[in-house]
Formats: C-alpha cells, structure tokens, sequence
C-alpha cells in the first residue's frame, strides 16, 4: 500500500474514533438524563449542564491537541509549522491534508479553492473527508478564490504569509498544451498570481511555483513572468510527490477532474522580491522593488528583437571589453532604434516606441538574471 494512503488511513481511524467517543459521551449522556428521571442522585448535574461539560472538556482537548502541534516545530521539506502558509488553486486540497499531517495542526494554514464548496464535493470523493481534516486541525478554508484577484479578497487583503504555495497551475483544457492560445492563457495565470502574492509576502516569504519543465510546459518560462513582477529565482528544487505522503495531484477538470496527470520531470520555483542596494556600501540599505510594471506584451518582444537585436548582439560581443564607449554606444542605439521604429510602418505614433523601450528594459534583466540562474544551478550542481 501506498505511504500516504497508509499514513492517511491511519490519521483517519484515529479522526473517526475521536467522534465515535464523542458520539458515545452523549449516548451516556442521554442514559443518565433518562436514568435521572427516575431517581436523581442528591448531587448531580442536569442534563443540560452534563452536555456542556463533555462538549467544553472535549473543546479543551481539541484545543490541547492543536497547542501540542504548534509548541514544537516541524518540518516537510520548505515548509515549517511556524510558516504562515497559503496554498492556491488547491483540488481535493490533499496537499493541505498532507501539510496538516506532518505538522500535528493545521492552525498556520489558509487553503484555497477556485471551486466553490458544491463544485469540489462533485469533483473529488475525497475532498469531503479532506475538508473534515483540516477543519478539525484549525485550517482556515476558502472557496471561490481567484488567483489573480486573491488579494483584494476579503478573509486576505490583511494577511502576510510566509510561504505562498501554488502547485501545477493550469488555465484549463482547452486543446492540445502546445497551442500557442493555451499557452498564453497559462501564463497569463502565473502572472497574476505572481502580482497577487508578492503584495502577500513577509519580508522574508517566498512564493512557490510547483511545475512540469519539459515540453511544452517550459515555454510558459515562468523565470521571465516572475521578473515581470520584480522577483527574482533563489531556488530550484526537484519536485518529488513522494515527499508529500497522501498528496495526490488531480486534473480538476472535465469528467476526469479527479484523475492525476502525468508528472514528469517536475520542479519547485521559488521567488522572492527583487532587492536592489540603494546608496555608498556603508550606508546602504535593502529596498524591495514593488514599483508597478508596465505589463509584457509578446507584440513588443517581436518588435524589440527586430529593432535592437544588433545592439544586443553588439553588448554580448563587447561585454567586459575597455575599449568600448558604453555612453555613445547607448545613445546611438536608441536614436537608431527610434528611426527604425518610426520606418517600420504608416502613421505610427512615437508613445508606440516607449513600449518597446519598455521591452528593451526587460529584456536586459532576463539576461542579467541568466546568468545568476546558470550560477546558481551550478552551485547546485557541486552541492
């Protein structure tokens, strides 16, 4: 038998037993108010009182329990019980379930769903118990929450959260996943959930991107969404649904929703806010780059690369070299790029070109951000 489904059988005996002594204090509670009918002892409590005893000693417990979970921290694999965690776009919320089960509560856990509660019960059988799970343990559990609008939602506009978790995001199916339409639908997704999350952060949070990178999935370039937000990649895991005993990946659509896909080689994403140094080094400091961004557009790329991709070609070559004059060589570039741009096409306006200026900027932190990706899978590497 499976780790998990184990693990999960055996939370669930005990879960069930807890309502099954519940169920019997009040089978004798009920004895001893029909008992007591016929002949009350001189001292004793009434029925009414007999209930709310049980139900506050059993509250007291549930509560103990849950303290108990939280005194010591745990941990499964980036996540500790002391992280304030949301969790996105979650299925049969079996994810959750597994985090709850490795922690001893559920206390530190928002989970949420796109599916409303009714949508959920008819596409997963296991929800219901899940559901039950993490109530019990102290999870606080959201329906009809939208990914790209999570932050204005009222039970979260507030909140900070040490870890943001979203795993195999996915728009829907809607033709094969190398259609060039789905494929920007998906990302259109990740980028709004990246707006959304990095506004939710802790100073020290980081966002997490659960994702397929093989074919085709690894043209959302998900690294190139999340500079558009201003984050960067500090990490890059290899994602094995073995560390999460009991979590079982689901499609979540059709009338197979309740079916797993194929994992493949899978990775974990994980963000945090771009930092830059603001001053001289001694009295420099840490500033978080949460400027809005004009929004990447696939048409400016194109043009760009038409544009400027001489001057590019142009930096690669001369990159490290003395002898170039980096001032002129800038200022030829844009007045160039400008004259191209305006020759490019009847009654074009010059507020066309700042779009692609904005595209240029973008495109020269993908290649700064390259480069630390490549030293950072190279440390990996020798690690």
């Amino acid at each position: 038998m499976n780790k998990g489904r184990r693990n999960k059988r055996i939370f669930l005996i005990f879960f069930s037993n807890d309502f099954a002594v519940e169920k019997e204090k009040t089978d004798k509670s009920k004895k001893a108010a029909t008992f007591s009918k016929e002949k009350k002892p001189p001292i004793a409590m009434s029925h009414h009182h007999q209930q709310h005893h049980h139900q506050n000693h059993h509250h007291h417990q549930h509560q103990s329990m849950l303290m108990e979970g939280m005194r010591e921290e745990k941990w499964i694999k980036h996540y500790s019980s002391r992280h304030s965690i949301l969790l996105v776009g979650e299925g049969d919320f079996s994810f959750s379930w597994c985090l709850s089960l490795a922690f001893g509560s559920a206390a530190n856990i928002f989970a949420t769903s796109l599916d409303s509660y009714d949508e959920l019960v008819v596409k997963y059988k296991n929800v219901k118990v899940n559901l039950g799970v993490l109530e019990y343990l102290g999870a606080s559990l959201l329906h009809g929450v939208d990914a790209t609008t999570m932050n204005t939602h009222p039970a979260l506009q507030w909140r900070k959260f040490h870890r943001v978790i979203y795993n195999f995001p996915h728009a829907g199916f809607f033709g094969g996943e190398s259609n060039p339409d789905l494929i920007t639908m998906h990302r259109n997704l990740v980028r709004g959930f990246l707006w959304n999350a990095k506004t939710m952060l802790w100073p020290d949070g980081e966002i997490h991107i659960n994702h397929k990178i093989t074919a085709p999935f690894d043209t959302w370039r998900i690294e190139e969404l999340a500079l558009e937000c201003s984050l960067v990649l500090v990490g890059l895991d290899n994602f094995k649904i073995k560390d999460y005993p009991g979590y079982e990946n689901k499609r979540g659509s059709g009338s197979r929703s309740d079916e797993p896909f194929p994992l493949g080689e899978c990775r974990t994403f994980i963000f945090k806010p771009m930092v830059v140094q603001v001053g001289p080094a001694s009295t420099s400091y840490e500033m978080m780059m949460t400027a809005p961004q004009p929004p990447h557009v696939d048409n400016n790329a194109d043009e760009c690369m038409r544009i400027f991709g001489d001057y590019l070609n142009h930096v690669e070559a001369t990159f490290g070299s003395a002898d170039c004059d980096v001032h002129h060589s800038v200022c030829e570039a844009l007045r160039v790029g400008y004259e191209r741009y305006m020759g490019g096409g009847f009654g074009r306006e010059s507020s066309g070109y700042i779009g692609v200026l904005y595209e240029l900027h973008h495109l020269s932190i993908l290649r700064s951000q390259r480069l630390r990706n490549m030293r950072l899978v190279l440390d990996q590497q020798q690690w």
